[in-house]
């Protein structure tokens, strides 16, 4: 099992900035906060961006933010794999 500090592999597809350290982040809803390793920082917050995007581009029903989508769908993907509770707390 992987613990919090370890460096996940980010993926090929992912073209996002690769972070060097980690930091604490905290849910604008809920107000729980969880501490990502550099890996996961850096998917978080591709995440995070690519959701910015789809919003500023007119929404999940734009056709022109599909490519976006399935993206950051992979993202998602990716960070419930690696850090199931940490999605659970900051991004479900």
């Amino acid at each position: 099992m992987k613990t919090k500090t370890e460096k996940q592999k980010l993926p090929k597809w992912f073209k996002g900035a690769h972070y060097s350290e980690g930091g604490e982040i905290t849910n604008k809803f809920s107000g729980a906060s969880y501490y990502l390793n550099a890996s996961e920082l850096s998917m978080y917050d591709f995440i995070m961006g690519s959701q910015y995007m789809i919003e500023m581009r007119g929404g999940l029903f734009n056709p022109s933010t599909i490519n976006l989508q399935k993206e950051m769908s992979k993202g998602l993907s990716w960070f419930r794999k690696n850090n199931g509770k940490a999605y659970m707390v900051l991004l479900d």
